[in-house]
């Protein structure tokens, strides 16, 4: 059955009785780059190659409607006797991306990588809506009811950043530009926006995400001729296939890895998704559990288990049901991030990836006290990369039982304290943790030990994070049995790991594979708690199976950790500096 949506004009299949799947690959010519138009009658059709776009389309578990674009045209529809429908757009996407971030580096007022990031999100956030507002339109159309958009008319994509003409032309005398654009944009635009925080119904809807982006971000962008040439590019970008929206977020984490690469604290932005994946895959997350990150970065982790729970080998072979799918978009994945610039990546990134209003706020987690928590506060998963090496005041650190300074143990015990009796957890922490002599070190191990199982150490070699300078490992715990065992393993890679050879996930197979059955071998083994000196609980990760040989590190890696202990220094002298 064919049903034409007089909403948005476009072509929708069904087939009788039966949802078609939104992901099934579908053909998508790149003859046509613009979306059907809402003032247009009948298909869409251009002169440009003169071709028709047709959208089809089915109800999602979300109750939208995925839409995806066949794009009909002159030209072969194969590539090598296949269909080319991702190769192309593919390359798309990506020389998009390169062409905004030149516009951008020529803008006074953006000025890295990390303001190329910033800055292309709230743009590309406005164009995402735009598609969203277009699919919503679609489905109320199918259900025969009356849409309601979530913008006020004047501040849609198509009426201030992309006016159109009755043939779907863009009309460039009603397009903003230069001073005007960016009048209209900082006076007016993102007030408007900022003010769905406060009049949003609930805190888990799009209206909601909205008002919290704006409320946080600023445009940068000075030139108001940079600003269009940026609008102008990200209009060529879509949203509106399952296909297209993969593809982009795998884009938009390269440029977030890019961020982390453009300075030392590479790890506090991007942690490697290969690393996330095993995590994950360990932990093994499933549906009706809730995960939480309380250092949300980029929200790789909560993205990572969002593929993974809906994935059906993770769930018996079965798809999830509608039902469920509601669930794990708006019941499943939490996070805090106390970071203005991280907060909205990592909500832009989960956006893409198909979760539409993330569960992340905007907050200082350690700030909270964690005796004053609840058991409806707890979560079954846990997982995080919290910061490396940060110093927090004293006022903070009266929020936990074991006082320190060092952000990443305060985390850990916030991870402990937020998990339920049975919960899980798989946490990056710097390797010190498991051999330091201090008093909190000492404190923190014997408490993990002993409220918790740590069934597993995963002991990662330098250079796993570009530019952090230090070494880490991946802690897996259950919490409600003390530990009576733990399995190491050692990552050893017959190269050194940089941002020209990073991670992969070939590097971590046999890892996730041993770690099953946790079987010894060549890099792994077993140390029962029992055998640790009961003062200390001393944890380090000695391999009994191979010599020590130090092996010798790229200068950049040196160089970085000499940086990250300088910084480390310089923060404990300000503290004794305080306490004099």
């Amino acid at each position: 059955m064919f049903i034409l949506s007089q909403a948005c004009h476009s072509l929708l299949f069904r087939d009788q009785g039966e949802t078609l799947n939104p992901h099934s690959p579908v053909m998508r010519l790149p003859i046509l780059r613009r979306p059907v138009s809402r003032g247009n009658k009948g298909l869409d059709k251009r002169k440009r190659g003169q071709g028709a776009i047709l959208t089809a389309g089915s109800t999602s578990a979300a109750g939208l409607v995925n839409c995806w674009a066949i794009e009909i045209g002159t030209g072969s529809p194969t590539e090598n006797g296949r269909p080319h429908f991702a190769g192309r757009s593919i390359q798309l996407f990506e020389q998009t991306f390169k062409n905004i971030d030149d516009v951008l580096h020529k803008d006074a007022g953006c000025g890295s990588e990390l303001d190329y990031v910033e800055q292309s999100s709230w743009v590309l956030f406005l164009k995402y809506l735009d598609d969203l507002e277009r699919e919503r339109e679609s489905a109320a159309s199918l259900s025969g009811t009356d849409y309601k958009p979530i913008l006020s008319k004047k501040y849609c994509w198509g009426i201030w950043a992309m006016p159109r003409k009755a043939d779907g032309e863009v009309d460039h005398h009603a397009a903003l530009t230069g001073d005007d654009l960016i009048d209209f944009v900082n006076g007016k635009l993102f007030p408007y926006l900022a003010k769905f925080k406060t009049s949003a119904e609930t805190t888990d809807t799009i209206e909601y995400k909205i008002g919290e982006i704006f409320s946080e971000i600023k445009n940068k962008v000075q030139s108001g001729y940079s600003l269009r040439e940026v609008v102008n590019l990200v209009d060529e970008l879509r949203f509106q296939t399952s296909t297209q929206k993969h593809e982009m977020s795998h884009l938009y984490e390269d440029k977030i890895k890019n961020m982390g690469n453009a300075g030392r604290n590479g790890g506090e932005y991007y942690t490697p998704r290969p690393l996330i994946r095993a995590i994950v895959e360990v932990v093994n997350p499933q549906i009706g559990e809730t995960v939480y990150d309380a250092a949300v970065g980029s929200a790789g982790f909560l993205v990572e288990a969002f593929d993974h729970i809906k994935d059906p080998k993770n769930n018996r072979g079965k798809k999830l049901t509608v039902k469920q799918m509601r669930a794990l978009q708006k019941q499943t994945l939490y996070g805090k991030e106390k970071k203005s610039m991280a907060f909205i990546i990592g909500t832009m990134n989960m956006i893409l990836h198909g979760i539409s209003a993330p569960n992340i706020v905007h907050a200082n987690t350690l700030t909270e006290s964690i005796n004053d928590l609840q058991e409806k506060d707890r979560f079954d998963v846990c997982l995080a990369n919290p910061p490396f090496g940060g110093k927090e005041r004293k006022e903070v650190q009266q929020n936990f039982p074991i006082k320190t300074g060092e952000t990443a143990f305060l985390f850990l015990q916030h991870f402990i304290k937020r998990l339920k009796a049975g919960g899980r957890a798989g946490i990056v922490i710097k390797n010190t943790f498991l051999s330091n002599s201090d008093n909190a070190s000492v404190s923190l191990r014997k408490l993990l030990l002993e409220s918790c199982d740590l069934h597993t150490v995963l002991d990662l070699p330098g250079g796993t994070f570009t530019g952090a300078g230090v070494k880490t490992v991946v802690l897996f715990f259950e919490k409600g049995k003390p530990t009576k065992k733990t399995w190491f393993y050692q990552l050893n890679l017959d190269r050194n790991l940089g941002k020209t050879n990073p991670l992969n996930e070939n590097d971590l197979a046999e890892f996730v594979e041993l770690q099953k059955k946790k079987k010894d071998s060549a890099n792994s083994w077993t140390v029962k708690v029992k055998d640790l000196d009961q003062t200390s609980f001393d944890l380090s990760a000695k391999n009994p199976n191979c010599d020590e040989d130090v092996p010798l590190r790229e200068p950049e890696a040196i160089l970085d950790e000499i940086q990250a202990l300088d910084e480390e220094a310089a923060g404990i002298l300000e503290t004794i500096r305080a306490l004099i």
